[in-house]
Order: structure tokens, then C-alpha cells, then sequence
């Protein structure tokens, strides 16, 4: 599924019918209709539903979904919210159409007419506003939107809700706070963006006749899916031995966090990998060797129970190596993280403390020839940044991004939409995982799978999205089958893994 802009889905519109020769007012049939098929499944012929309609080509949807309504029978009533100046071109062609086929269309002459209108509403569709709408709404629609919001009915939008912003980074707005979002073609970023995204209720895309290669051609953007997880996943050789499945570190654990490299180690091995050594401070090592014995072991100098750099480790006879998972945040262990990231000639993960760690060796990171993974939650991010987590939690594609590309890495921005950014730019939206994954433990079990899936011969960028699938696809089965998002623990996730690889894999 693609994930565009406001512009670049202007673009796909445009492009379609100036270049593809597709007419606009066959694709505004087509999302009046893709619409009213789901409208169906939702209102009973007999429920009174309420069709507000704005300007613009989400009007002109909106009029077509009264037509396609009223001749199925359907209780509908009309009712355009702004001047008819206002509706022109290819949505006053449907306009037309709905009159001469037999509808109305009420104009919404004050307050009091539309407090009437929506007190006897069951069902309401949003067609008001569509992608454009930039800064707060002005008057009459910020009424309208507030009385939509205080209504009993259930509320429909048509492609976005009225008011919210397409794209990320707007946090002052005014708008309808919908209960199901029927998107137009392509999801748009906002659904993705923890300060947007919860306007949209459920949504789902339908589909009115972009050619793929268009909406491919404009969008910079996906989500990953069971289809290309199974399309990418590695397949195992009939044939082949532990070797080919790689050999991995994992460093980190201080005395007092022995817990999360070990669910580290677990993760990785239950992922996959075909060696997995856990590097720690040696009074952890019966701890990790008693709730895993597969691992194999390498006790590390520590000095007040954290790890330091005293003593090099050998860092040549690995795949990949992971390192920050529960190491804490004592000085002398940053020299450890540095000599990790300049001495390692293979992919290194970077999680947990290790994120912060690594704000000291930017420039070390920079230089690095093989790929340099972190995965920070929005705090992090925000720290390497020297932003706050609220500018972070507003615009995360555009700082994810801006990250990869000034250091060359490889970004997870995690998160309830977590996503996978490349040095290049790259970007995808993972679509797995639940609430049950807020819960300490949750990112080392993620760091786990990463290193697993990193050394599985395949590109780095799919290894991390087919990583946080997985993590995300072993809570929702464990959800589904076992526990709910109260009592979901990181451990419960390593016992999913098996279950998504017996299932769809």
C-alpha cells in the first residue's frame, strides 16, 4: 500500500487524467461508488443518513454517493454546506446528475437548519473538505466540524477527515473526528502520524482506477505487507548448516538489566540466526545461560557493573553485531560503543542506550563502510536531534529521514506506525503489531529479530522490514490467540515468532 503527500497525490490526479486520458468525472464516479459500497455495509435501508457536502472533488464524491445511495433505496438527505459558486467543474457535473435522477440537494441556510439536520441523522458522510485544507478552519465549516463531532450519529469521511491535514507536521487544526475513513486512492501520511491519525477512526483505501505505475511513479512512500514479507523472506536450503544463517554478538547487559539481553539473544536465535554469542558483564552470564542454553558466551571487563571498554573484543568473526541492550548509560561505556562502531566491519545494530551512547561518535558513525542500523523510540530520536519529542511525534518521516541521509544510516523509528528509513531516503511504514507491544522488553526482542534477519543474506533495508513485521506479527497472533494487550509481555513475543513463520511464512 502506498502513502503519499497532498501534492503527490494531486500529482496522481493529474497525471491520470492529463497523461493516462483518464476523464475526472469518470474517477469521481468511481470514488462515489468504491464509497457507497462500504456505506452499505454499515447503514440500514431504513437509518436516515446525512450527506454534508463541501467544494471541490470531495463534494462532487459526495454527490455521487447520494445518487448511487437513493437508488438503492437508501434513506438520504442532501445537504451542501457552502455556496453554489463554490461547486464547479466536475463536481457540479454530478451535482446535476443527482438532480436529474431524481435527489434534492438542500442548502444549509444557518445553524439551527443544520442542528435539525444532524439531531435526526443516523449515519453521517463527511464530504466536506478534501487534501487542501492548510492551517485552521474558518467559519461557517469550524461550526459545522464541532457539531458533526458532538453528534450521536456515526461519522463517515470521504478520503480524509474535514479539516485534517494530508501530510505530517501540523499540529494546530480543527477537525471531524470520524468513525470509519473510506481514503481515496492511496493512504495519505497523516494516517501514520500519532497527532492525526487518530481522526481517522477505521480506514481503509479503496481503489478507483489509478494505474499502479502512476501511483508507484509519485509515491515515495509504503507499508509493508504480509504479501511482501512472504515475497521477501529468505527461504532455508534443504542443504544448509548453522553457518549460513550467521553468526551474531549481541553486547550489552549491566548487572542490573541481565533481562534484556537475554530476551535479545532469545529473540535473535528463535528469529533464525544460526550462532548467536552474548557479550556481558560475566555475573550475567548464569542468568542468560539458564533461561537460554543455545547461546554461546563472552564475558566482558565491566567496571561498577557496566560495561567498559578495558581489553579490545574481537570483532572480526561476526555477521552482524548488536549492541546498547540494558549496557546503561555510565561514561565508561561510550568508548565501548565507539570502538564497536569504528572496529566492526559488519552491520551493527544500535539500540536502547547504545542510541544514546552513540550521539558521542556522529562522527565516527559517518564513516562507517558497513551499514549502521539504530533503532530509537521517539525520545531518542529526539536526543540525536536536539529536538523535542512532540516536533519528533509530528513529523517523523521528514526527521527519520533527514537522520539516515546526514549520518548514512539506517533508521527504525519505532513507534505504533514504526518506521524503516534508508541512507538514500528510502521509507516504509510497518503494518504490524498492537498496544500490547508498549512494555518494557518489547525493543530487545525487536533488536533480536533485526540481527537475525540482517545476517540472512538479503538486502538490509528488507532484513528491517521484514524484522519489525514479524515483531509486530508475533504480538497480533499472540493477541489473537492467547493474550490481550494488558498482559503481553516481551516473552510472549519470542513465543509468537514461531506461529508467523508457520502460518505465513
Amino acid at each position: 500500500m502506498n502513502i503519499v503527500t497532498a501534492k503527490e497525490m494531486y500529482d496522481i490526479d493529474h497525471y491520470t487524467i492529463r497523461e493516462i486520458g483518464m476523464d475526472g468525472k469518470l474517477l469521481m464516479e468511481n470514488a462515489g461508488r468504491a464509497v457507497s459500497e462500504k456505506v452499505k455495509q454499515l447503514a440500514g435501508i431504513g437509518e436516515q443518513i446525512i450527506i454534508l457536502i463541501g467544494p471541490g472533488n470531495n463534494g462532487g464524491d459526495g454527490f455521487v454517493i447520494a445518487r448511487t445511495l437513493l437508488e438503492e433505496d437508501y434513506c438520504v438527505k442532501t445537504v451542501q454546506v457552502v455556496p453554489d459558486e463554490k461547486v464547479t467543474g466536475d463536481a457540479n457535473y454530478h451535482k446535476n446528475l443527482l438532480i436529474k435522477s431524481g435527489g434534492t440537494v438542500t442548502f444549509l441556510e444557518s445553524n439551527s437548519t443544520l442542528d435539525k439536520v444532524i439531531a435526526e441523522a443516523d449515519l453521517i458522510i463527511d464530504a466536506i473538505l478534501g487534501i487542501g485544507v492548510k492551517g485552521k478552519l474558518r467559519e461557517p465549516i469550524a461550526s459545522i466540524v464541532e457539531k458533526v463531532n458532538h453528534s450521536k450519529a456515526t461519522v463517515i469521511s470521504v478520503d480524509i477527515p474535514s479539516g485534517l491535514p494530508a501530510d505530517e507536521g501540523f499540529g494546530d487544526f480543527v477537525s471531524v473526528q470520524a468513525d470509519y475513513t473510506y481514503v481515496i486512492g492511496a493512504a495519505k501520511e497523516s494516517a501514520f502520524i500519532p497527532t492525526t491519525a487518530i481522526y481517522y477512526g477505521n480506514w481503509e483505501v479503496v481503489s478507483i482506477g489509478f494505474p499502479k505505475k502512476v501511483i508507484h511513479q509519485f509515491s515515495k512512500r509504503n507499508q509493508w505487507t504480509e504479501q511482501l514479507f512472504k515475497e521477501t523472506l529468505p527461504k532455508r536450503e534443504k542443504y544448509s548448516h548453522k553457518g549460513n544463517h550467521g553468526k551474531g554478538l549481541v553486547v550489552g547487559g549491566s548487572v542490573g538489566m541481565p533481562g534484556s539481553i537475554t530476551m535479545t539473544v532469545q529473540a535473535a536465535l528463535k528469529a533464525g540466526a544460526g550462532l548467536i554469542t552474548a557479550g556481558t558483564v560475566k555475573e550475567n552470564i548464569p542468568i542468560i545461560a539458564s533461561k537460554c542454553s543455545e547461546s554461546m558466551y563472552l564475558p566482558l571487563p565491566g567496571e561498577n557493573g557496566f560495561l567498559t571498554n578495558e581489553g579490545k573484543i574481537s570483532l572480526f568473526n561476526y555477521h552482524a553485531i548488536a549492541v546498547g541492550i540494558g549496557v546503561g548509560r555510565a561514561n565508561e561505556t561510550t568508548e565501548l560503543v565507539r570502538d564497536i562502531i569504528n572496529q566492526a566491519n559488519c552491520p551493527v545494530i544500535i539500540d536502547a542506550d547504545g542510541v544514546y551512547h552513540m550521539k558521542a561518535t556522529l562522527s565516527e558513525v559517518k564513516r562507517r563502510q558497513a551499514a549502521t542500523i539504530i533503532t530509537p523510540h521517539p525520545g531518542e530520536m529526539a536526543m540525536l536531534l536536539g529536538t523535542s519529542i512532540s516536533e519528533v511525534l509530528a513529523s517523523p518521516f521528514s526527521y527519520a529521514q533527514q537522520f539516515a541521509k546526514e549520518f548514512g544510516v539506517h533508521v527504525v523509528l519505532k513507534g505504533k506506525h514504526t518506521i524503516i528509513t534508508t541512507p538514500d531516503g528510502k521509507q516504509t511504514v510497518n503494518s504490524t503489531g498492537n498496544q500490547g507491544l508498549a512494555k518494557g522488553g518489547s525493543g530487545d526482542v525487536l533488536t533480536g529479530i533485526t540481527l537475525a534477519m540482517v545476517m540472512q543474506h538479503q538486502d538490509i533495508f528488507q532484513s528491517l522490514c521484514n524484522a519489525c513485521y514479524l515483531h509486530g506479527k508475533a504480538a497480533d497472533m499472540q493477541v489473537d490467540e492467547q493474550n490481550t494487550v494488558y498482559d503481553l509481555l516481551a516473552s510472549d513475543v519470542i513465543n509468537g515468532i514461531p506461529k508467523v513463520y508457520r502460518t505465513i511464512s
